[in-house]
């Protein structure tokens, strides 16, 4: 069973992470800076970690499994966020997720004209910095930290 202050730091975590998910949107339809495939990909372990929050505060079932998966979810994240930061400075070659559509001799007029209007964004153009760095940079020092916290929370589940 979680003690109060686990549930206070829940609440907190989930405010946190809804906050950097909006300003994600914020940033991408408020200001126009559109996101890379990656930044996208980004996203979902903070989508799918407000569910699991949301299930620990309220429904309080299978509590240790949750936070397992919320420790394994943030992990992911902070490899894929150290991957994205990697393109964006040199150290990784785009993948096959980043890369735009290849323009092959036996595409037509039309559909040469249509790949180029998608304007897919390339994994290592930083469009957005918040305090001199990008947000990949900024996603792999949080979710850094929430991985962190999910796995203490779950090795200290049950302790005194």
């Amino acid at each position: 069973m979680f003690k109060k202050t686990n549930n206070i730091l829940l609440i907190f975590l989930l405010f946190v992470i809804s906050a950097s998910l909006t300003a994600a949107f914020i940033i991408q339809y408020g200001l126009g800076h559109q996101p890379c495939k990656l930044c996208i990909y980004e996203r979902i372990p903070y989508i799918l970690s407000i569910f699991l929050i949301i299930e620990l505060i309220f429904f309080k079932k299978n509590e240790k499994t949750t936070l397992s998966l919320l420790s394994l979810i943030f992990i992911i994240s902070t490899i894929l966020a150290f991957y994205h930061f990697g393109i964006e400075q040199g150290f990784f070659t785009e993948s096959f997720v980043c890369e735009s559509a290849s323009f092959s001799e036996t595409l037509t007029k039309d559909q040469l004209l249509e790949q180029l209007k998608q304007n897919p964004i390339s994994c290592k153009d930083v469009s957005f910095k918040f305090l001199g760095l990008s947000l990949a940079s900024i996603n792999v020092i949080f979710s850094l930290a929430l991985s962190v916290i999910f796995v203490r929370l779950f090795l200290n589940y049950g302790k005194n």
